[in-house]
């Protein structure tokens, strides 16, 4: 049986404006709902999903004992037009140079989205989700 991972803790202190530290264990980071000093939230949001199934990829095909030399991540999202704004359309594409087939890497992208990627699995999933990926030369 699978245990269940303990709760996350996070802070975030205000700073003035729409600034904020936030701080994750040993690690601060700034928020800025106006993003002139930082990140937006929905800035990191996208970064979230992008690294946690960047994560995924990078380690479901180097324990397949793939070669990867490099994987950079693109994240396009469309917004609602109405409050809260949220993500309604979400497009990720990766730029992989590895020697896995191409159907290798389409497999590590579904198990990313289907069962590994804790982000993904935070979102609603009424939101429309493309990924696409290219290989370049290892």
């Amino acid at each position: 049986m699978t245990k269940a991972k303990p709760p996350m803790s996070v802070s975030l202190t205000w700073n003035g404006n729409l600034e904020f530290t936030g701080r994750a264990g040993k690690h601060e980071v700034g928020l800025d709902g106006a993003t002139h000093t930082a990140a937006s939230p929905m800035q990191y949001l996208a970064l979230s999903l992008a690294g946690c199934m960047a994560i995924d990829v990078v380690h479901i095909l180097t324990r397949g004992r793939h070669t990867l030399t490099s994987l950079s991540a693109t994240f396009t999202g469309e917004r609602a037009a109405s409050e809260p704004k949220r993500f309604t359309t979400i497009g990720l594409h990766f730029t992989l140079a590895t020697d896995a087939a191409p159907a290798i890497v389409e497999r590590a992208i579904q198990l990313s989205r289907e069962k590994y990627c804790s982000v993904w699995g935070s979102f609603r999933q009424d939101i429309e989700l493309a990924v696409t990926f290219e290989i370049q030369g290892a």
